[in-house]
């Protein structure tokens, strides 16, 4: 792709003489203005809200059937409700996050991204401020209806650290998500692909419908790995304090330091990444590196 950027009016280059506070009001309003589309998506179009809720539950219900017809302890139908929740970031990273830029650049709009005179990162932040709007929506409707409907009972002593959880997985996922959208937009169409090919697979071993350490070996690489299989599972183990199902996993503290790993990790990969996108784009007209 070529990207044509003026330099003698480019936002870009009078960027370069501002101070440090107009840096930030810049970034800041990007972020607004990022997630404020996804934002007002809950009022402007209520169909959304059918789709993104009603049919997420159904399959939800599924598994509660599943359960109930092979009259499972009554722990996993909660480990199921919670896992149909926690289900919506991850597709929100997938679909809104990874493949945004993709998009972007398929419509022509990507030119603008990189010519204005704002981090690129502030953009994809503000993207997974408002998709946590959103699917929060989503998530709270299936814990809410489907805990009341099914009479799942939730035993927490921790509430402090059982939020901390929810919160490091939400930014390790998020920051998975940026990485994704800047090897997305460089793989571009393979990548949806791919994406495809391992949607149910990442489903599997994160240990969506069932109790992760039932996997073994391999749920322990997917508690090394993915953020949606140690964040599910350290607040199910929260969640049901006393259950003798969540077993063969570490503690809910350990796979909290886990997730503080995981976001460090993930934003530094994300910001090396992104601003090595931005410096071809903006000085190359490429968005390709060199060894490809």
């Amino acid at each position: 792709m070529s990207i044509y950027v003026h330099r003698p009016t480019a936002g870009p280059v009078e960027a370069a003489n501002w101070t440090q506070r107009q840096v930030i009001a810049t970034n800041l309003r990007t972020v607004v203005g990022r997630a404020y589309p996804r934002v007002r998506a809950l009022a402007r179009e209520k169909s959304w809200l059918l789709f993104e809720i009603l049919l997420p539950f159904l399959a939800t219900s599924g598994f509660v059937f599943v359960y109930r017809a092979l009259q499972a302890p009554a722990a996993y139908v909660g480990f199921v409700v919670v896992g149909g929740a926690m289900i919506a970031f991850w597709l929100n990273v997938i679909w809104s996050m990874a493949q945004q830029l993709w998009w972007e650049k398929s419509q022509g709009n990507l030119e603008l991204y990189f010519a204005a005179p704002m981090h690129i990162m502030a953009v994809l932040l503000g993207m997974a401020i408002g998709g946590i709007v959103l699917s929060s929506t989503r998530a709270l409707v299936v814990l809410v209806v489907a805990s009341t409907l099914y009479g799942v009972t939730f035993v927490v002593d921790q509430w402090l650290l059982l939020g901390a959880v929810f919160v490091l997985t939400l930014a390790a996922l998020y920051g998975l998500g940026m990485i994704l959208a800047g090897v997305f937009l460089v793989w571009g169409r393979e990548a949806w692909h791919l994406t495809q090919l391992l949607q149910e697979p990442i489903y599997f071993v994160s240990g969506l419908n069932f109790p992760i350490g039932r996997l073994g070996l391999i749920g322990g690489l997917a508690i090394a790995l993915l953020p949606l299989a140690v964040g599910l599972d350290a607040m199910r183990q929260l969640a049901f304090v006393g259950q003798p199902y969540v077993t063969g996993t570490p503690p809910p503290e350990v796979e909290a330091l886990i997730l503080v790993v995981m976001t460090v990790v993930f934003f530094v990969i994300a910001t090396w990444l992104l601003r090595t996108l931005e410096r071809l784009a903006r000085r190359e007209g490429r968005l390709s590196m060199r060894w490809q």
